[in-house]
């Protein structure tokens, strides 16, 4: 299913795909139900022919945790073997002590009150608070995930975010070009940007905020007119 569409609750999801064998993997807005997938919320139907994956994205206020996403959050306490976390949903989540890379009994991360974390989700079940990863469960190693240091992390839309972590990201890309910059970006509507001098930083916070209405070649141009600024 190359194409997309509006969704409403309700509305019977056409999965198949040309792998029939593949394993059908479904996110946010949609669920199963007596072998038809259905969609439980409002918004536009996204497909991956590659991983047979199918969510819907729509600019919900709350983030609803669903397994395998990214996100940032920020730590707030510690109890028993985990950390708990602030993401944005209805519950805080669990980071379990050991799911960092090379985590072991005796040497474990201290993150403190107030720190920010880039995750994914492991866990997430409406029986169950949402659980954290910091690491790649299948190859052992971080990728990316762990403490996030410095920078400064700001919120956007819950459908911007998403934007965000296309690779072909226009705002990204035309910062990317001109300014070096680190950035994790969490489904869950928060994003951390580290371009080192204060400046450098609020210049690419600002950008990415202005770009939320803008398409593609707009984009390019507010990105050249904020550097022109500097």
């Amino acid at each position: 299913m190359a194409d997309v569409k509006v969704v409403v609750p309700g509305d019977v999801i056409d999965t198949h795909t040309e792998e029939e064998e593949s394993v059908l993997r479904l996110g946010p807005g949609l669920i199963q139900q007596a072998g038809k997938v259905n969609a439980i919320a409002a918004g536009v139907l996204h497909a991956s022919s590659d991983t047979n994956h199918f969510w819907v994205v729509g600019n919900r206020r709350r983030y609803v945790p669903a397994e395998g996403e990214p996100v940032v959050g920020v730590v707030l306490g510690r109890h028993g073997e985990g950390y708990r976390v602030d993401i944005g949903s209805a519950h805080d989540a669990l980071l379990p002590l050991l799911a960092f890379e090379g985590a072991t009994r005796r040497n474990k991360p201290n993150l403190a009150v107030g720190a920010t974390v880039y995750a994914r989700v492991s866990v997430a079940n409406e029986m169950m608070d949402p659980e954290l990863e910091c690491f790649n469960s299948h190859t052992g190693k971080s990728e990316g995930y762990g403490e996030l240091t410095q920078g400064f992390t700001f919120k956007c839309s819950l459908g911007m975010a998403r934007r965000l972590l296309n690779a072909k990201a226009p705002v990204l890309n035309a910062l990317g070009d001109q300014v070096p910059f680190e950035a994790a970006v969490g489904v869950n509507g928060r994003v951390w940007i580290n371009a080192g001098a204060p400046e450098k930083t609020i210049l690419v916070v600002n950008a990415i905020k202005n770009s939320e209405y803008l398409d593609g070649k707009q984009s390019k141009q507010m990105v050249k007119e904020l550097l022109g600024r500097q």
